[in-house]
């Protein structure tokens, strides 16, 4: 009798080993390996995207504010032209208003008579 469960617990284990996956398991856990790769690869793409338009978001940030910085210096250098192009009117010096003696009737000036 010992050699009889000796000989079914053998005959068991050989028909667990011989009963392993299918072809169609082992079709599926491919198939299931290949999609998560693919779904790796895409996710390694998505951020490798996404980082690529950060940076260039950036550097278009960067770039408009050097444009708008330059524009401000060429705005205040030609502020600075303008003015000095600009030549004041009147000659350069203000003209001063010298007012006139009053003379007497008949011509003559001051306050004497004779």
């Amino acid at each position: 009798m010992k050699k009889f469960f000796t000989l079914i617990a053998v005959a068991g284990m050989f028909s667990f080993y011989a009963c392993g996956p299918s072809a169609e398991e082992i079709a599926a856990k491919e198939k299931a390996k290949n999609d998560s790769i693919a779904k790796a690869a895409e996710e390694a793409a998505a951020v490798e995207a996404a980082k690529q338009q950060a940076m260039a978001d950036s550097i278009a940030k960067v770039e408009a504010a050097a444009l708008a910085e330059k524009a401000k210096a060429d705005s205040i250098a030609a502020a600075e032209e303008a003015a000095k192009s600009k030549k004041p009117s009147g000659g350069g010096k203000p003209k001063v208003v010298v007012p006139k003696t009053v003379t007497a009737p008949g011509g003559r000036s001051g306050a004497t008579k004779q």
